[in-house]
């Protein structure tokens, strides 16, 4: 990496848990490609001020993270459809103070049904109603899925959220027989949380495929348990290394090869 100066470009996150991925991410390809950026998390219990400094500062690209995802809507200049369309933002990138906001976690998440081949006519239980199940079943529904529940605590979210692409909501567990299991909730994430089993075991066994959006760790509970079940699993490494790579193109301009983005994953999580 360049030694610091003046002239450096910065690029921030900004989560309630910062992780070390994406700053190891994103400076491990500035390092490879001699960029004179840098990269760094933060956390805040100002997430006006903060944006404010990015416009003031001159930061060229913010990630954001949970739980800020919808409260930097109203505190950027410009939505793309992919953050409008769902109402959540989780890039913003900063063009001489113009803020534009894009949702590069809708987009990460489309490309993985694809490429994993997930079948349209599946069913699917997402359990979460925040900026994140936000991406997840809208990418369900761009990708044609017609019989998706949505699973969620808060009723009114839940509700909400299924009512807007035209999907069931149950506070329950998923019905017996459900072939995708999607978890978009902090479940098993490194915390407090990391010992929750987001879906219960019986209804794990009958899925053909479980998807855990959680990306720190990756081998979360209910991945380590589908494995074991001979499941096929889509993990959270897979998609923040795949917004990540969006959100790098659209700050440096620079498109990324699936090679260099397959390094740069490896080395965010080799600690």
């Amino acid at each position: 990496m360049p030694i610091l100066n003046k002239d450096m470009t910065v690029c921030i996150s900004l989560a309630g848990r910062p992780s070390n991925i994406g700053t190891r991410f994103h400076n491990h390809l500035y390092d490879e490609l001699g960029l004179d950026y840098i990269y760094k998390a933060f956390s805040t219990d100002d997430i006006e001020g903060a944006i404010r400094g990015v416009r003031a500062l001159g930061i060229r690209g913010c990630s954001v993270s949970m739980p800020f995802k919808e409260a930097v809507i109203p505190l950027v200049d410009v939505m793309e459809e992919s953050a409008s369309a769902i109402e959540s933002v989780n890039t913003i990138v900063n063009d001489a103070g113009t803020l534009t906001a894009s949702n590069t976690d809708y987009e990460a998440v489309a490309t993985l049904l694809a490429e994993h081949g997930l079948d349209p006519r599946a069913t699917v239980a997402v359990r979460g109603s925040g900026g994140m199940a936000k991406a997840v079943v809208a990418a369900f529904r761009g990708a044609g899925f017609d019989d998706v529940t949505v699973i969620a605590r808060n009723a009114g979210a839940g509700a909400a959220l299924a009512a807007r692409y035209g999907y069931a909501y149950t506070a329950d567990e998923p019905r017996s027989g459900t072939s995708v299991l999607v978890n978009v909730t902090p479940l098993g994430m490194h915390g407090a949380d990391e010992d929750a089993l987001s879906f219960g075991g019986d209804r794990i066994a009958a899925a053909d495929v479980v998807f855990d959006v959680v990306a720190f760790p990756s081998d979360t509970p209910l991945i380590r348990r589908a494995r074991a079940e001979g499941k096929r699993v889509i993990t959270g490494a897979e998609v923040i290394a795949l917004q990540a790579a969006r959100q790098f193109e659209r700050y440096t301009g620079v498109s990324l090869t699936r090679e260099q983005v397959v390094r740069a994953s490896e080395f965010s999580r080799a600690v």
